[in-house]
């Protein structure tokens, strides 16, 4: 039902014929091209729509490219280049004025006048939460509540001290570098966590994304380093892994079974999802004047909850679940766009990244990989894989488990590693909010 197009033979021979199958995200070449010289024409002839028309074409244009040649690039390619080059590379054009001006306009219309952001972040955490499955949700966070929590101790409590060791604030560590690590990704974390943040102390939101964002890509990347070398201690010693079995009876062959086959898309279904995801956000923004607790962790608390509790019908699930693959899938590096070209300041992302800032991530890392390494042995668990699934909880969502798990060659793993990220990292969300908002 979902077969790629590199699937499907070829229907020209030839020189043209490989072009055309030379694809730019999941155009075609000359397609790609062809869009793109229409969109730059317009832009230069000062034609090109200020609205969600005109944002579409050049955030996802540039999404398209960047993610391409982030996930082709030799060695790049497996620390998340895709997501650096989405945000860095728009952001040194904004900070040396070298993007055109109509795209800039069109660029901040879609992203700040009509909000996509909000509408992205809201697929996100309704679908990535509704669409787990409830078996596995509940027996896997069972099973890594100790590691995760032991592990988010130790992360804490490095970061924090090798942060006070450097010279910088405690609160400002926790908050703005440790807590951006363990938020489960740019989407499903940082998003919500600035929006919160700036409700609270009243800091532009365009601020706050430019200072958690290095953090995060810094995380994946030394969690991804880390999976490597914790497949490397298993080769090297075999009795500390279950090449990919977690638990050391074997008990979770049979919890993996749950998981099932993708169920086909269903595109009455994805209205529906649509329809669920802003439903979440419309609730979280209603209940925010009543709890003093942000809309976006609101809509956080809300879909667990509800997940939980079953009571959301399992078509419905299904929905917020296809409709947060197709948010995914299609436009998380055009997002990545936009925060670049808006949010992430260029002078800020390069000051982050000093000596100590490096020094604070890496502790933080190590430390949370570390306690999931002696945790899992202390719970009959393989060393090696519950510290892999523990370094998950670093990782920039979806996109950082694959990577993550892809290093270590462990992609068994990933419904733990998925509970790892999506619950640990919407925990961590919600309790960064209410300790910022019992301190500030």
């Amino acid at each position: 039902m979902e077969a790629s197009m590199s699937d499907i033979p070829a229907s020209r021979g030839g020189v043209w014929g490989k072009i055309c199958d030379y694809k730019i995200g999941p155009l075609p070449l000359p397609v790609y091209v062809a869009i793109a010289a229409v969109t730059i024409i317009a832009a230069l002839n000062k034609r090109l729509p200020n609205d969600m028309i005109g944002g579409f074409a050049v955030l996802m244009l540039a999404g398209f490219l960047l993610g391409e040649l982030g996930n082709r690039l030799p060695v790049f390619k497996h620390i998340g280049g895709a997501a650096i080059l989405c945000m860095f590379v728009p952001s040194a054009l904004v900070g040396y004025k070298l993007m055109d001006p109509e795209m800039l306009k069109a660029i901040t219309t879609t992203m700040k006048t009509a909000n996509l952001q909000y509408l992205y972040i809201a697929c996100l955490v309704a679908g990535s939460i509704l669409g787990m499955n409830h078996k596995i949700l509940v027996q896997g966070f069972m099973r890594m509540f100790i590691p995760l929590l032991i592990g988010t101790v130790a992360a804490i409590a490095a970061g924090v001290s090798v942060g006070l060791f450097f010279g910088y604030d405690p609160m400002h560590t926790f908050f703005f570098i440790v807590m951006p690590i363990l938020g489960g990704g740019i989407g499903e974390g940082i998003l919500p966590l600035s929006i919160a943040y700036s409700e609270i102390i009243g800091k532009p939101q365009a601020e706050l994304i430019a200072t958690l964002v290095p953090a995060a890509l810094l995380g994946n990347v030394i969690a991804i380093l880390a999976s490597g070398m914790l497949k490397r201690i298993g080769e090297t010693h075999k009795h500390l892994t279950g090449d990919g079995i977690l638990i050391k009876s074997g008990e979770d062959r049979e919890l993996l079974r749950e998981q099932g086959t993708t169920a086909p898309l269903d595109l009455g279904l994805l209205g529906a999802g649509l329809l669920i995801g802003c439903a979440f956000f419309i609730l979280g923004s209603l209940l925010a004047p009543y709890t003093g607790i942000p809309g976006p962790i609101l809509m956080i608390i809300t879909a667990a909850l509800l997940k939980v509790s079953k009571i959301i019908p399992s078509r419905m699930e299904l929905g917020a679940y296809q409709m947060y693959r197709f948010m995914s899938v299609n436009l998380t590096f055009a997002i990545l766009v936009g925060l670049g070209t808006l949010f992430g300041s260029w002078n800020e992302l390069v000051k982050a990244f000093t000596l100590g800032y490096f020094a604070i991530c890496a502790a933080t890392v190590a430390a949370m990989v570390a306690a999931g390494f002696f945790a899992g042995s202390w719970l009959k668990m393989y060393p090696v894989e519950s510290a892999i699934v523990t370094a998950c909880h670093s990782g920039l969502g979806g996109t950082g488990d694959v990577a993550i798990l892809t290093a270590s060659n462990r992609m068994g793993l990933m419904p733990f590693a998925q509970i790892s990220t999506r619950i640990g990292g919407a925990a961590m969300i919600v309790f960064a909010t209410i300790l910022m908002k019992i301190f500030h």
